[in-house]
């Protein structure tokens, strides 16, 4: 499954592991993803969600 935000797309980021030695191997940044139930067009629905979209209030959340 994709880690990527439903609501704004926001998906991974691409890096470097540096170590003392300036040893440099591949690493990534993933999003801070949450399964959240949500409000949407009317019904509820297991999404995805970034936590940056839940704290903006981006998403409904279902009672």
């Amino acid at each position: 499954m994709a880690k990527v935000c439903e609501v704004c797309g926001k998906g991974p980021q691409f890096g470097h592991r540096i170590s003392h030695a300036h040893n440099v191997t591949a690493r990534r940044w993933d999003v801070n993803l949450q399964l959240v139930r949500a409000v949407i067009n009317g019904a509820t629905k297991k999404i995805r969600v970034c936590t940056s979209c839940l704290r903006n209030g981006k998403v409904q959340k279902a009672a």
